[in-house]
């Protein structure tokens, strides 16, 4: 049995703890709920990367039995996320509101083991929906962190990422879609383009229907279409067995 202090849960390298106080450590959020279920949704830290790399995060812990490690949220349009490719490689915003994580960050969580994907979202009028994905991870910067997706299961939003798997990620500085033009400058955000897309939800935060200019929103096509920006939006990852 491990008996330790709180300093060495925090710290156990710098104190030699044992190998036992490492599993203490939450490495994502479905660990976290498995040994505290009763534990609300918020921002927690993690430690994905072992105990002298901690890293913030906000835990969905209601969402089909809870457990999602936030990985991108979009709320109230506080934060800007037409930014740079080292901004969307180190991750940005507020973890109690609007923020990506950091691609190095999902590429470390999503090695560990086989996720699942969720994509929740909220349009003006109340409807909510969500795409279910049944495996998602990104591959290292050497390969351009490309998008891996697995089959997907419709929660009334329909499939608008399935155009951006096998992508590499681009940003305005960066670009590495699949069109001869640049996506990520054109429609001023950050993400897996393709030619160009059909979900941007790291677009500019606009309220609802809007086409001047044109498929610059918070979009999801197959739920409400080009030229509507979406009032809530966020995608979570979970071990595949966490539940």
């Amino acid at each position: 049995v491990c008996v330790l202090s709180q300093v060495l849960l925090v710290m156990p390298l710098l104190f030699g703890a044992s190998r036992c106080s490492f599993l203490l450590l939450p490495v994502d959020c479905s660990d976290l709920h498995d040994h505290y279920p009763s534990k609300p949704s918020g921002v927690y830290t993690i430690f994905p990367g072992g105990p002298i790399s901690p890293l913030q995060v906000y835990c969905d812990m209601e969402s089909d039995g809870g457990g999602w490690t936030v990985f991108q949220r979009r709320m109230d349009g506080t934060v800007n996320f037409f930014r740079t490719w080292d901004h969307y490689k180190k991750g940005f915003g507020n973890k109690d509101g609007e923020y990506w994580l950091g691609l190095d960050n999902i590429v470390l969580l999503t090695m560990r083991n086989k996720s699942e994907l969720r994509v929740d979202m909220e349009d003006w009028e109340g409807g909510k929906v969500y795409a279910q994905y049944t495996s998602f991870s990104v591959d290292p910067e050497s390969f351009g962190y490309t998008l891996n997706l697995g089959s997907f299961i419709d929660g009334g939003a329909g499939d608008s990422l399935n155009h951006h798997a096998g992508r590499k990620f681009s940003t305005f500085d960066k670009d590495q879609d699949a069109s001869g033009a640049n996506c990520a400058k054109n429609h001023l955000g950050g993400f897996w383009y393709g030619a160009c897309h059909h979900a941007n939800p790291n677009g500019v935060y606009r309220l609802g229907a809007d086409a001047t200019p044109l498929y610059i929103g918070v979009e999801w096509y197959h739920f409400k279409g080009f030229n509507y920006s979406l009032k809530n939006f966020s995608m979570k990852i979970r071990p595949v067995t966490s539940v």
